[in-house]
């Protein structure tokens, strides 16, 4: 693997102003595989003026169009690099190579999306008012303060990146110390690409950088992905300075089986939905919701399912699920499935590290059933491939259930009467719903209600959060 020993600042490869290294812990091995230097607050100054001499440089004479179009030449040199980009992820974050290649893939699909929304987006918009003739403006709110997490480095990047460039706002990037070395690459893709010195940054290091960044005073906007915990305390930063937040935060998505469909067009989809990626994914479903009298058939259906799933070594095209990302994500998996046994609730299968798997930070495919929702198994996110299983007594009680957490991300809804999906659907309050399938749509709306966040990625729901919104009033001579 590539270390890397510069930050990327101004469009340069430049030093950090301090003297430490984070080592890359492969989790597949448990060894270091490379290094990186850890950015200072010093270097996020550098990176935070170099984003404003851009903003209010080059890239503020560029047009939306010139904007799209440097938005497509950085998809394309992702694109070209995306083996290499899938690689990389599996060493420092255990993702088997097809799930690295599709978080890529839909990178670039995401950045391609926002190079075109100039020809769908009204950044003027005339109007008349009582006869004065009104311009509504929608200007890039400044330099963007992007923090992303290392489930799912490049994907979380572009999903910022897309709609903050479009808008004509700069960038500084910064990456969680757990998941660099894609990002690395990605500046390099930024350089091929040809954007102006400093309209992207990345700097990464841990959270007091990242607490310097959001504090920062030259900082117009802060887009985070991460924890809920670290989200409130963003939270609670941006508000003593009012600076704009967008928040996509944690998940304990709920899906709503009804009685009348069967577990064969059920778990195909649902399972995924649950342990993909090893369960590192913020809108995993992890709360399957079925009827009581057909309880038993489908723990015996996901157990089925679970336990024909191969964990092992991300590089091996017959692995589905590859390693936890860290050891300490391994220690708080296991340590929820003691706490769920302890709160009573019984491990239908997996529950431990595979046999045979003694290096890295492998878990099973686990799931619990004879739970109940106010057991922390069933309210907390866990982040790891835990699924719980619920009964319930007839579709009020299953959407009571399902609304009845501090989150709302994601959700699904599994039957065959219109009627009952429709009402699921409508009444479960959660920023995306699927209907007979589960998934993660990031080029559509993304974002979560109650604690899951605020804001939405994707779409123009996610380009309109990079975007201040001016009146400019010509009067009534204007229109003489």
């Amino acid at each position: 693997m590539r270390s890397f020993d510069q930050l990327f600042i101004g469009g340069e490869w430049v030093d950090s102003t301090g003297s430490g290294r984070t080592d890359v812990i492969s989790p597949s091995t448990g060894a270091v595989i490379a290094h990186i230097p850890d950015a200072t607050e010093a270097d996020i100054d550098k990176a935070v003026a170099a984003a404003r001499a851009a903003f209010n440089g080059p890239w503020r004479d560029t047009t939306p169009a010139d904007r799209g179009a440097a938005l497509s030449r950085l998809a394309d040199e992702i694109e070209k690099r995306i083996p290499e980009l899938a690689e990389t992820f599996a060493h420092e974050v255990g993702a088997p190579l097809a799930v690295g290649t599709g978080f890529h893939a839909l990178s670039v699909t995401m950045l391609r999306q926002f190079a075109a929304m100039h020809e769908t987006t009204s950044f003027v918009e005339v109007r008349e008012d009582g006869g004065d003739r009104v311009h509504i403006v929608r200007e890039p709110v400044g330099v963007v303060g992007a923090i992303i997490p290392w489930n799912g480095p490049i994907a979380a990047a572009t999903w910022k990146l897309g709609p903050a460039l479009a808008a004509g706002c700069t960038v500084v990037l910064k990456p969680a110390p757990e998941g660099p070395l894609t990002t690395f690459i990605l500046a390099e893709c930024i350089e091929a690409a040809g954007l102006p010195a400093g309209v992207v940054n990345i700097v990464p290091g841990g959270r007091e950088v990242g607490e310097h960044l959001v504090t920062h005073p030259g900082i117009d906007k802060i887009a985070f992905t991460g924890s809920t915990a670290a989200g409130k305390r963003i939270a609670s930063l941006c508000g003593e300075s009012i600076t704009r937040v967008t928040l996509e935060l944690g998940g304990k998505s709920a899906a709503i089986v009804a009685p009348d469909i069967d577990p064969a067009d059920v778990i195909p989809t649902l399972v995924p939905a649950g342990i993909g990626h090893t369960g590192q994914v913020c809108a995993a479903i992890t709360r399957i919701l079925v009827p009581r009298e057909r309880q038993a058939e489908y723990v015996e259906a996901i157990t089925a399912a679970l336990g024909s799933i191969t964990v092992g070594d991300p590089f091996d095209p017959s692995t589905a699920l590859g390693p936890l990302a860290m050891e300490r994500q391994r220690d708080r998996v296991e340590e929820y499935v003691e706490i769920g046994r302890q709160e009573g609730a019984t491990v239908a299968v997996g529950g431990g590290r595979p046999a045979g798997l003694d290096d890295g930070f492998y878990f099973e495919p686990t799931l619990f059933t004879d739970v109940t929702n106010d057991m922390r198994i069933a309210r907390e996110e866990i982040f790891g491939p835990v699924i719980t299983l619920i009964a319930y007594d007839g579709i009020d009680d299953a959407i009571a259930i399902a609304n009845d957490s501090p989150y709302g991300l994601a959700g699904a809804v599994y039957s065959n009467d219109e009627a009952i999906t429709t009402r699921v659907a409508r009444e479960v309050r959660t920023g995306q719903m699927y209907v007979n399938n589960a998934g993660m749509c990031v080029t559509q709306p993304f974002g979560g209600f109650k604690e899951s966040g605020i804001g939405r990625e994707g779409g123009p729901e996610g380009l309109a959060g990079y975007l201040e919104t001016k009146m400019i009033n010509f009067g009534q001579e204007a229109n003489a």
